[in-house]
């Protein structure tokens, strides 16, 4: 197996894709009169992200923006890390289990209830170290998921967004009182874009789990994809 996939670390999204990223496509197309506004297609994985950009992008713009007490935002952002760990699992788990990475799932729950029980020891148990720290942490967090997924996948794009998160960190101490806003921008930001390019990753599936004539679809789809390229 080689360090990293050979594919081209980032691209446009190809049409030809594979049984299990076919599975819960979402095709948007968005039309007024004649003129065609936007149109995409979003796997399941996409979708994931899409979940945690969303999510990402509440939990900050509030902590910047709106002056709600520490206690009832803990409470929200504890909801949200539920809703969004079970998106997680309800979406990627088909695809993960062909692709015989279940424990990226499993990495990445853990992390986000850590990191929500870190939070709400900083706020409801006293733990005030915590509380100056809270972008530091998910950054952190993010940084860490990332480089996980990417040693699972052989990815460099999710390497690199691994990477530019520990950047983010370095640059909190000169970012003063938008630290939150800073955070919520890098982390929902690269959640948002990777939904919407493909990057490179290398196949781990599992053929036990497909068919034969989901074995033979996907060579096809493969073969198509090389033409794209």
């Amino acid at each position: 197996m080689t360090a990293f996939s050979p594919e081209p670390i980032l691209r446009r999204k190809q049409h030809a894709l594979d049984v299990q990223d076919l599975e819960g496509l979402l095709r948007i197309h968005i039309q007024f009169r004649d003129s065609k506004l936007f149109s995409g297609f979003y796997t399941r994985i996409d979708q994931v992200f899409v979940l945690w950009g969303v999510i990402t992008t509440i939990v900050f713009a509030t902590a910047q923006f709106i002056d709600l007490n520490w206690t009832y935002q803990a409470v929200a952002w504890s909801i949200l890390t539920l809703i969004g760990s079970w998106g997680t699992y309800h979406l990627a788990w088909y695809w993960v289990t062909v692709e015989r990475l279940r424990w990226v799932v499993y990495a990445w729950v853990g992390l986000m209830i850590s990191g929500v029980l870190l939070t709400n020891w900083g706020i409801f148990g006293g733990g005030w170290i915590v509380l100056p720290h809270l972008c530091q942490l998910w950054l952190g967090l993010s940084a860490i998921g990332y480089m996980i997924t990417a040693w699972g996948l052989r990815s460099r794009a999710l390497l690199l967004s691994g990477l530019l998160h520990l950047g983010a960190i370095a640059l909190l101490p000169y970012i003063s009182t938008w630290q939150f806003l800073f955070t919520g921008t890098i982390t929902a930001g690269i959640l948002f874009f990777l939904a919407e390019v493909q990057w490179d990753m290398q196949s781990t599936t599992d053929a036990q789990l497909l068919t034969l004539e989901q074995k033979q679809f996907n060579q096809h789809q493969r073969k198509l994809r090389q033409i794209e390229i």
